[in-house]
């Protein structure tokens, strides 16, 4: 995306950058209209000496009148007060807005690889995480650093052995860095937050208390890019034309994320409606219409035992072509 232009009207401020004043031409500021005293014009052949009660009202000397002048001579820069240096601003955490339609500013993408399925008994091996400026649909920061483990029988997938996990290297610095990218982020994004939200909060990786957001089940990409409803990174990326150079380590997934979001010139709204609250809700449909819940990306048996289930906005549930009904009806929208 094309940087937006340097305002002129700043660079038109010479106390700003005064390499940009020219050396010889008065300043391009329009020139004040100073206010003149009405002096009667003299007649022919009279004396042309301007009375001191006239220029020099309350008892001010010729001396200031003359100097007056004088600066009218040097051009307008002279009279008028220099400009206050510009003071930093602090952004926002979220662009302005009502408080439950604010567009986040910074977003941290993450991702890990992991030596299993089970956050309860494996380990997470690497982190990766690219901070990513919405507004400006520009990487900020990126890291991304192995955590030694002593097997890893994931290796065949992720292709991290547990040996090169163990070589000496400055971990726990990246894991420093890494925390204060997330300190800097409004929200925190992920293909599949259900799965990477699991393995922060154990050691050593901090908890997570800021909001998550799911690349693949809360976002609705649009149809024109014929996606599944849950589509993986590959294909999303492919779908947004970014070339696919490699999968299942974990910054590389979180560049593609970063490079689709570039391309997103919907970006802004496709965010906002992804963080709209969710409920899990059932499909209500016969066995042999089932077909009709996976293909719109309800899962059988997860996470409600024995139904198509799925969680979804009200914008979601009107844009169904079948029925649903609210699986957890007693229990809080989950965002």
């Amino acid at each position: 995306m094309e940087k937006q232009a340097m305002s002129s009207d700043l660079i038109a401020q010479p106390s700003f950058w005064p390499e940009l004043e020219p050396a010889e031409p008065a300043p391009r500021l329009a020139k004040p209209k100073l206010a003149k005293p009405k002096v009667a014009k003299p007649e022919a052949g009279a004396s042309t000496s301007t009375p001191e009660s006239v220029l020099a009202p309350d008892g001010a000397t010729n001396g200031a009148s003359d100097g007056a002048r004088n600066g009218e001579r040097n051009g307008a820069a002279d009279s008028i007060d220099p400009l206050p240096a510009p003071s930093l601003v602090q952004l926002p955490s979220f662009r302005s807005g009502p408080a439950d339609r604010r567009l986040p500013e910074r977003l941290l993408i993450l991702d890990t690889e992991t030596t299993g399925l089970q956050s309860e008994r494996d380990h997470c091996i690497e982190i990766g995480a690219v901070l990513f400026h919405v507004a400006e649909r520009a990487v900020l920061d990126q890291v991304s650093f192995l955590l030694p483990c002593q097997a890893n029988p994931a290796e065949p997938i992720n292709g991290i052995s547990a040996a090169v996990s163990r070589t000496p290297q400055p971990w726990q610095a990246g894991l420093h860095f890494f925390e204060a990218m997330l300190d800097a982020a409004d929200l925190v994004v992920a293909h599949n937050v259900k799965f990477d939200r699991a393995w922060f909060g154990r050691e050593p990786l901090p908890a997570i208390s800021k909001p998550w957001l799911c690349t693949m089940e809360e976002i609705r990409w649009p149809a024109s890019l014929r996606l599944k409803p849950t589509p993986s990174v590959r294909d999303l990326a492919l779908a947004h034309a970014v070339p696919v150079w490699a999968a299942h380590r974990a910054l590389t997934d979180c560049i593609y994320l970063a490079q689709v979001f570039e391309r997103c010139a919907d970006l802004d709204a496709l965010l906002l409606e992804g963080l709209e609250p969710r409920q899990l809700y059932r499909a209500c449909l016969s066995y042999a219409e089932r077909h009709r819940a996976r293909e719109a990306g309800f899962r059988w048996n997860e996470p409600l035992r024995g139904a198509w289930s799925r969680r979804l906005s009200q914008r979601d549930v009107t844009m169904l072509s079948f029925p649903v009904e609210l699986a957890d009806p007693e229990g809080a929208p989950a965002a």
